[in-house]
């Protein structure tokens, strides 16, 4: 069914990966409904990763991990593989990215040295702590501060549906300072056993989700816990973007792929009427649109992925245009495989089911499809302003 192969030529270095991600997913197929109905790290999870070695593409070669850089297309590939077969799998291979790539770009020589080894063997587990309750989209909203006092910083504030939340060694956290020329965005790591950091539980998500709300009660950190220059912590924000956005597109083209490999056998062997369901006109149409749809989201994922490859920061604009079609395309096809699947569509915690639910968040975090889409027009029409005028 993935006509990739053909039409994008992927080499031989990216086969290899999906194969290794396809290997760990067989390996782990026991374990994945447990583990995608929980909201804390299954064991049995992070160990099959961590022995996979996959979590070394997220950190740099220099600080234990597999490639010279991190590189979007191939986190991309892993995503698509691993989504498929397990949302909790995927989501903690992504969130050490995610997590610790402002570290990556940003961090000092001995913050990298500190903490990218730990992250590549998968020993520690990252966070990234951007939204509150009053920002979400809006990180310029943010409230949580960070001040000098005796030579020290001091963090105050809430983080609301941080992702790893109680299970991360520590926060790259995005905090409001005051600054010379006026307020600022900075970006501070703070370790999650530093005193005065705590979490809870962040509400039940429909598809579960290692997810919770982080205090900073006064945490007192060095200077040295700062990432990047006082007040310049968008800029680090928006390359952790440039690299991991494409990728939320690889993961919905893989729940989208799973769903109707689901749809497609039930259509095989489900008899109505005396014959096949495949051969009742209105559900081949159903199957028909959806694989339109896969491969039209997987073409734009891997284009926009491939662009990224060379500068993901000008790249920024196609990632979101990929996220947007993937996620909004994942939720089409899941919609019609529930419904060429009928009453065995709806069972609780089968397969269809799952990704039924894992899809629907997917269209809201790391941008919601209406906010990336002011974006995208935004970016359309300066493209137009600037072009030489037709003749």
């Amino acid at each position: 069914m993935d006509s990739s192969e053909k039409w994008f030529a992927l080499g031989p270095a990216e086969r290899a990966v999906q194969e290794e991600a396809a290997s760990l997913t067989a390996a782990v197929a026991d374990i994945s409904a447990e583990a995608d109905a929980m909201s804390e790290i299954h064991p049995g999870m992070r160990e099959a990763l961590r022995a996979s070695g996959l979590a070394g593409l997220m950190v740099p070669a220099a600080y234990g991990g597999r490639a010279e850089t991190v590189d979007p297309l191939t986190v991309c590939l892993v995503r698509e593989v691993l989504m498929k077969g397990s949302s909790h799998l995927d989501s903690m291979f992504a969130l050490q990215g995610i997590g610790s790539y402002a570290i990556t770009v940003g961090g000092t020589d001995a913050q990298r040295a500190q903490w990218l080894p730990r992250v590549a063997s998968l020993e520690t587990l990252a966070g990234l702590a951007l939204t509150e309750e009053h920002a979400g989209s809006d990180l310029k909203n943010v409230s949580t501060t960070v001040t000098e006092k005796n030579g020290e910083l001091v963090v105050h504030g809430e983080k609301a549906f941080i992702s790893n939340a109680g299970a991360a060694d520590f926060f790259v956290t995005l905090v409001k300072e005051d600054l010379a020329d006026g307020p600022g965005l900075s970006l501070v790591l703070v370790p999650a056993d530093a005193p005065g950091v705590s979490t809870r539980p962040s509400p039940e998500l429909i598809a579960p989700h290692v997810l919770g709300d982080v205090t900073f009660d006064g945490v007192v950190v060095p200077p040295e816990a700062r990432l990047g220059a006082p007040g310049k912590a968008m800029s680090l924000v928006l390359s952790t973007l440039a690299v991991f956005r494409v990728s939320v597109a690889g993961a919905a083209v893989g729940l989208a792929t799973g769903a109707l490999e689901e749809a497609a056998r039930h259509a095989r062997t489900r008899e109505q009427f005396g014959r096949p369901l495949l051969k009742h006109g209105p559900v081949a149409q159903l199957l028909a649109d959806s694989w339109n749809d896969v491969e039209m989201a997987r073409l734009l994922t891997y284009q926009a992925a491939s662009f990224a490859r060379q500068d993901a920061r000008a790249a920024l604009n196609r990632s979101s245009m990929a996220k947007v079609a993937a996620t909004e395309a994942a939720s089409r096809v899941v919609d019609r495989s529930v419904q060429v699947m009928g009453r065995w569509g709806l069972i609780a915690n089968s397969p269809i089911e799952r990704y039924y639910r894992q899809a629907r968040p997917m269209r809201v975090y790391e941008g919601a499809s209406e906010v990336l889409k002011l974006g995208i027009a935004t970016t359309l029409c300066a493209e137009l302003d600037q072009a030489p005028p037709a003749r």
